[in-house]
């Protein structure tokens, strides 16, 4: 792995804060990022599913990595998502990742054109990977949004010599038998991040040692609650807290997961702004009812 790179802990994937007009309001960014290393993150994840980045320009992509690599000043590692429908725009965010100073890249798969074969997708990952050889690389594997579904352990097999700076991958699937063959490739070469925020306890179990998610920005007492418990043998109360993630989870698809994941940031007192079309920004009477659904379930109180 370059240079021993490892995520550990919790690293939240950051929202992307935007003004009513649907502009991107960097001010908002360094607030956020303080809190998120007050409770211990152990780094950013920027320009994700999370961030809106394939609702973003390339321009809006750099400025806002730039504004967290600023706001974090390393205390975080600033982790890069650069994926894109053309492998050039990838490769010129990778560039623009590595000379920004991001501790690390990620990329998921071309998701219009989409590779077919392995062969194709190690391919398209390197030619990402390359434009910033500096720089760990995390394959992004979250099949739900991308329709790519391919064997991820031979990726891993195939890809190893391929990409000199792989690290791992961002693994977003309920699959965990897959999830820890992919941590055994290589003698546990690869660095495999857990990234089903509702299935983090599971994820632990199979061997996880770093998670990214969403919801890591809204409680992350919560999470950090459950790496304890689970981590010190007491399985009932570490099932009790992931099951309030469940819960809360299950509240948050009846709005619109996204949408109201960032109108939940407001509640924190880090008003974030509406999601851009064609995500449809929640309504302040559905804000209200989702609001007390999660006083209903217990879950606003690990939002600090």
């Amino acid at each position: 792995m370059p240079n021993g790179f490892r995520l550990k802990g919790l690293v939240p994937a950051t929202f992307t804060p935007m003004k009513e007009d649907g502009q991107i309001d960097l001010t908002k960014i360094p607030a956020i990022v303080d809190r998120l290393q007050g409770h211990g993150a152990g780094g950013l994840f920027v320009c994700g599913t999370t961030g809106e980045g394939a609702s973003l320009s390339m321009a809006e992509r750099m400025l806002t990595l730039e504004a967290h690599v600023g706001a974090a000043d390393r205390r975080l590692p600033v982790i890069a998502h650069v994926a894109h429908t053309s492998l050039v725009e990838a490769r010129e965010l990778a560039a623009h990742a590595q000379r920004a100073g991001a501790a690390a890249i990620s990329a998921l798969p071309p998701f219009y054109f989409k590779p077919a074969t392995l062969e194709q997708l190690v391919a398209s990952m390197a030619e990402i990977a390359s434009a910033a050889p500096e720089l760990p690389f995390y394959y992004y594997h979250i099949p739900g949004f991308t329709g790519v579904s391919l064997d991820l352990v031979e990726f891993l097999r195939q890809a190893a010599d391929r990409i000199p700076n792989l690290a791992g991958v961002k693994y977003t699937a309920p699959t965990l038998y897959e999830f820890q063959s992919c941590a055994a490739v290589l003698d546990g070469r690869f660095d495999l991040v857990f990234g089903v925020d509702e299935m983090l306890l599971a994820g632990l179990a199979t061997g996880a040692q770093g998670a990214v998610g969403s919801t890591y920005n809204l409680a992350p007492r919560l999470y950090q609650a459950v790496m304890t418990h689970a981590l010190a043998g007491n399985l009932a109360e570490a099932r009790r807290l992931q099951l309030l993630s469940a819960h809360m989870v299950e509240a948050v698809k009846r709005y619109r997961p996204l949408p109201a994941l960032k109108a939940m940031m407001a509640f924190i007192g880090h008003d974030c702004g509406p999601t851009r079309l064609p995500l449809q920004a929640m309504s302040a009477t559905e804000k209200l009812a989702l609001h007390r659904e999660l006083d209903d379930i217990g879950f606003l109180e690990w939002m600090a």
